[in-house]
């Protein structure tokens, strides 16, 4: 059976159109908002290391606060290199908690 892991509560998620970092078994996420649905990502940019949860929400994506790199929300495909990509995870909002699939 998976294991989740527990992110953060459903009243500490970002708001529309917000990304926000969230650290979790040692690990940092990158947790966002689009249009009420919520992603997670690795928080680690595969690009070079930067913080992706600090990032900005534009056109879909999750942009990199550190060189701009782009990342899909749901494939985690970056615009400037298809060769680099973000880890998307599977996610559950329930009872009041966002949980990972490790």
């Amino acid at each position: 059976m998976p294991d989740f892991i527990r992110i953060c509560s459903q009243s500490e998620l970002p708001g529309t159109g917000e990304a926000r970092e969230f650290t979790a078994g040692g690990r940092a996420f990158c947790v966002a908002n689009l249009n009420g649905t919520i992603s997670v990502l690795d928080g680690v940019c595969p690009h070079e290391g930067g913080p992706l949860g600090e990032g900005s929400i534009e056109k879909g994506r999750v942009v990199c606060p550190w060189h701009g790199y782009a990342f899909d929300l749901q494939t985690g495909v970056s615009e400037q290199d298809p060769e680099v990509k973000a880890d998307v995870l599977a996610a559950t909002v329930e009872e009041g908690e966002l949980r990972v699939k490790i």
